[in-house]
C-alpha cells in the first residue's frame, strides 16, 4: 500500500529531477510521486518519462502548458491525488532543499500521531536553514512572524512548502477559490486549515538551499505574500469559516 502521494512541481529542474525521484523511491516506505511540469524547456518532463518504466504505477507525470505558478500546480496535484484515492498528499520541492527522508516524519505525524496536517518547519526549534544568505533568512523568518501577528495563527513557519495533508483537509478546503500562487499560497492553505479547526503539527527540519538549478523567488512573490496576508485576515472577518466537525 502506498504511504501517500508526493507532489513535486517542476520548471527547469533537469539537474534535479532524476535524483529527487530516485531518492524518494529509495525510502523504506512506498511513496508515489506525481511530477507536475509547467512546460519546462530544458527537458525535465522527458527525464521523468524516461523513468516511468522503471517505477510503474508509482511515478506519474502531468504536463501543463506554460509556467502557471506554484499554487495552481499544487491544486492540480491535490485534485489528482483525491481523484486517485490517496489518504496522504505531500508537497515537496524538487531541489533537495527539503530532505526526502523527512517525508517519513511528516507521514508519521499524520498517520501515526493523528494530526490532520504536518508542516516541515524551519523555525519551530530556532532557525534551521543552511546556505541561505542572511538577507534571505531574515526575510523568511520575519515573514512568518508577520503572519503570526496579523492572523494570530500559532505557526512558526507560515511560508513552509514541505507539508503532509490528509485527504480530509484537502476535501474540506475550497480548492477552486484559492486565490494566491506563490508564498501566499502556502500561507493561505495553512490559514484555511487552521480556521477549519484541523490539528496541525510542525515537525522540525533542516532546510538546505539548492546546490543545482536556479531559485524561482521573485519580488512579485514577496509582495503577494505581504499584501495577501492582509487580504486573508480581512476576508476571515467578512466570511468566517465554520470549523469542521470532529
Amino acid at each position: 500500500m502506498s504511504a501517500g502521494l508526493v507532489l513535486i512541481p517542476t520548471y527547469n529542474e533537469h539537474e534535479n529531477a532524476e535524483l529527487i525521484i530516485r531518492k524518494v523511491m529509495s525510502l523504506p516506505r512506498d511513496f508515489d510521486v506525481l511530477i507536475i511540469d509547467d512546460g519546462s524547456p530544458d527537458g525535465t518532463a522527458a527525464i521523468v518519462r524516461g523513468l516511468q518504466a522503471e517505477f510503474p504505477n508509482r511515478l506519474f507525470l502531468e504536463e501543463r502548458s506554460g509556467k502557471q505558478g506554484l499554487g495552481t500546480a499544487y491544486i492540480y496535484g491535490f485534485r489528482w491525488g483525491l481523484a486517485h484515492g490517496y489518504e496522504y498528499v505531500f508537497e515537496m520541492d524538487a531541489d533537495f532543499s527539503h530532505n526526502p527522508e523527512d517525508l517519513l516524519r511528516l507521514h508519521d505525524a499524520c498517520a501515526v500521531e493523528g494530526f490532520d496536517m504536518a508542516i516541515g518547519s524551519r523555525y519551530v526549534q530556532g532557525v534551521n536553514v543552511v546556505n541561505w544568505p542572511m538577507s534571505r533568512v531574515l526575510l523568511s523568518y520575519f515573514a512568518s512572524w508577520y503572519v503570526r501577528v496579523v492572523t494570530g495563527m500559532p505557526i512558526c513557519d507560515a511560508t513552509a512548502g514541505f507539508k503532509c495533508y490528509t485527504a480530509r483537509v484537502l476535501r474540506a478546503i475550497d480548492l477552486p477559490n484559492i486565490r494566491f500562487v506563490g508564498y501566499a499560497f502556502q500561507i493561505e492553505m495553512k490559514w484555511l486549515a487552521y480556521q477549519l479547526g484541523f490539528r496541525i503539527k510542525e515537525v522540525p527540519i533542516i532546510f538546505t538551499d539548492r546546490t543545482r538549478g536556479t531559485s524561482k523567488m521573485s519580488k512579485g512573490i514577496v509582495e503577494e505574500a505581504f499584501f495577501g496576508v492582509l487580504q486573508m485576515k480581512f476576508s476571515s472577518w467578512m466570511h468566517p469559516l465554520k470549523p469542521v466537525a470532529k
